[in-house]
């Protein structure tokens, strides 16, 4: 059925749900998993207030700090699936925004299968800040999982 899913993570809770479930059905029916995580682009607003701060040269600091973060956050992914005993790549997409990035990543990667999490926010929430999740699936080709 599945033969390579990605597991998308942002090291929250909903997306360590994710990994865990994704990497148990690649488990269960023999896929590999390419686990990505995401750093959108800096923002102008953010570099400038570091560049006023004094802070030199901001857009390499906060590449620094989104490299790091995004490191730390697919050790521990991996470390799920090692120990799973699932085969596993890693994969940090820089500046771009979440969805679009893990959509491009799934095609890249041609994988058939995307396992991502969801913050399930309802209402006002969800307008004002958006769902990545709902923006996955209005723009994958592929089959996407959602798991709350």
């Amino acid at each position: 059925m599945y033969k390579k899913i990605l597991i998308a993570t942002d090291g929250s809770d909903p997306s360590a749900k994710a990994v865990k479930h994704g990497v148990g059905l690649a488990k269960a029916i023999g896929a590999k998993v390419v686990i990505t995580n995401v750093t959108e682009i800096w923002s102008a607003l953010e570099v400038a207030r570091a560049a006023e701060a004094g802070i030199n040269d901001p857009i390499e600091q906060y590449e620094k700090l989104a490299d790091r973060a995004a490191e730390k956050t697919l050790a521990a992914a991996a470390a799920i699936a090692k120990e799973a005993g699932v085969d596993t790549e890693t994969l940090h997409v820089r500046d771009q925004a979440a969805a679009e990035g893990i959509v491009s990543a799934a095609k890249e990667q041609k994988c058939d299968l995307i396992v991502t999490g969801t913050h399930g926010r309802r209402g006002l929430n969800r307008m004002v800040l958006g769902s990545q999740a709902t923006k996955v699936l209005h723009h994958s080709d592929i089959p996407v999982l959602v798991v709350r």
